[in-house]
């Protein structure tokens, strides 16, 4: 199951670098596919950083959600698809930074109180 949570963590980070890339972001790009580097080092701050940057990236989908619902509405393209998808990247992407919530997880990032 630990492994489930690592690989969650380190796809949403690939998704959003891939994000950034098409934005033309190369340092935020970079900083994304630096991201999952982190996860090496069992530490309370390395989980804390990551569980930040995902609610960040969740927040990123969201904004791009309704810039993109925006566009297409004005356009008078549908987008009730896209809507669907983003919103599904975005609660994905927030759910990785639940995953520190597993109890080995937990333990193996003294995250225990």
């Amino acid at each position: 199951m630990m492994a489930f949570g690592m690989t969650a963590i380190v796809l949403s980070f690939a998704v959003l670098a891939a994000h950034f890339l098409r934005e033309g972001s190369v340092i935020m790009v970079a900083v994304c596919l630096f991201m999952p580097v982190l996860l090496f080092f069992p530490r309370k701050g390395a989980a804390r950083v990551l569980q930040a940057a995902l609610a960040l990236g969740a927040i990123e989908w969201i904004r791009t959600l309704v810039t993109i619902v925006h566009e297409r509405m004005a356009a008078g393209m549908p987008y009730t698809r896209t809507m669907i998808i983003l919103a599904a990247v975005a609660a994905w992407t927030l759910a990785s930074a639940f995953v520190f919530r597993m109890p080995r997880l937990r333990r193996r990032y003294d995250l225990d109180p």
